[in-house]
């Protein structure tokens, strides 16, 4: 009979107890995708509150899963629609989202929504005038969202750029790629095409996706 010292016992008992949870993960992965799919479902006819469509829900999710995004950041929570749909994408890639609106009225539904979804334990969301906090972040980070005052979208494009990782992602609802249109985020898109190091494109009609390809 072979003897076991204590710590390989030990080894292989922590070795043992990681396979399971291994082996339970993607069980869990499918559990938190159906909740958080029959979420949606349930309420694809509430996002009326200055929320993105189902679309660009999804676009924004697909951003960060297909690139690994672990860090982001969201300008303009409303009732928590995008958030989710990204809040999703990083229970997947082991991140996290802070996200950050002034109006406590949809702060408080945001909050309970993303409880809802089963996904708060991957959201920091924060009722605070995002003119003050989002320059004192401190980042880095991969993915930001920014739907929230149209007026000051170069302002907090400024203010995040620097901390955008090489290879991270900027992206912007309600974005015209007309140069020199003043409304619907004109002003902000004749900014990033003016950077070198942005990648931009527009889809979906107004969501503008900018990619870091190299530092500022």
């Amino acid at each position: 009979m072979t003897r076991v010292s204590p710590p390989l016992v030990t080894a292989l008992i922590l070795g043992t107890a990681l396979l399971g949870a291994s082996a339970q993960s993607p069980r869990a992965d499918a559990n938190l995708d159906a909740r958080v799919t029959r979420f949606l479902e349930t309420h694809r006819a509430t996002w009326y509150d200055m929320n993105v469509p189902e679309a660009d829900g999804r676009a924004l999710h697909d951003i960060v899963l297909k690139n690994g995004y672990r860090q982001a950041l969201e300008i303009g929570t409303s009732t928590g629609h995008s958030g989710i749909w990204i809040a999703w994408a990083l229970a997947k890639t082991g991140g996290k989202l802070i996200t950050i609106d002034i109006d406590e009225g949809r702060h408080r539904e945001a909050v309970r929504n993303f409880k809802d979804a089963g996904l708060d334990a991957f959201i920091d969301a924060r009722l605070a005038d995002a003119h003050d906090l989002v320059p004192s972040l401190p980042g880095p980070f991969d993915f930001v969202f920014v739907d929230a005052d149209k007026d000051w979208y170069t302002n907090y494009a400024k203010a995040v750029i620097p901390k955008l990782r090489v290879g991270g992602c900027l992206t912007a609802h309600n974005v015209s790629a007309y140069r020199g249109r003043r409304s619907m985020g004109g002003d902000y898109y004749n900014y990033v095409v003016s950077l070198p190091f942005l990648e931009t494109n527009v889809i979906n009609g107004g969501l503008a996706i900018s990619y870091k390809r190299r530092e500022s």
